[in-house]
């Protein structure tokens, strides 16, 4: 078995997982819906997983480093963790069902290794933060290529309209300009 590779328990029985890196941020241009994409490390393999547009932002700032100067959600999550004594070991986009992807947060607490169901986005957001590896099962690779993608969505509410106007149109630099 590869180093990247390894069997995992899981509530169904043991599933291949393969390490991924997140490759980057796009926008669906059918939905206009954040899409992180991972990619094997060791393959042309990538899994787009369509995410909220908050949690896009969490994983922009982290992939640029951009500081903040007070803890955002993700960043006060992995504190909370730390001061617990809770080392976040690694992240496994586990299941895809009904166009839901499925994630565990995997932790080392005393010595013992326990799991929080999360949704991806969260998983990437807090692996990121925490440096720790992002794996995907093999049974999430193969349904991701059958993904049902939907008709153009139309954003009818304003306050939604102005805030993805805002979020599509960010750059780096412009997070220096605010406080948190």
């Amino acid at each position: 078995m590869c180093e990247r590779e390894f069997e995992l328990a899981c509530c169904e029985g043991e599933i291949m997982v393969r390490e991924m890196k997140i490759s980057g941020l796009t926008m669906d241009p059918h939905t206009n819906t954040p899409i992180v994409v991972l990619k094997d490390t060791n393959s042309d393999t990538s899994v787009p997983i369509w995410i909220g547009l908050l949690e896009a932002t969490a994983i922009a700032t982290e992939l640029e480093q951009v500081q903040f100067a007070r803890p955002m959600t993700h960043d006060l999550i992995k504190n909370l963790m730390g001061h617990l004594g809770a080392k976040v070991d690694r992240v496994e986009v586990c299941d895809l069902r009904d166009n839901t992807f499925y994630a565990w947060i995997y932790l080392l607490v005393n010595g013992k290794e326990t799991r929080i169901d999360a949704r991806p986005s969260d998983a990437l957001a807090i692996a990121l933060r925490a440096n720790a590896r992002i794996f995907v099962s093999e049974k999430v690779i193969e349904k991701s290529g059958k993904v049902e993608t939907v008709g153009k969505a139309e954003i009818r509410d304003k306050d939604a309209k102005k805030w993805t106007d805002i979020l599509e149109n960010l750059s780096p630099e412009d997070f220096g300009k605010y406080k948190m």
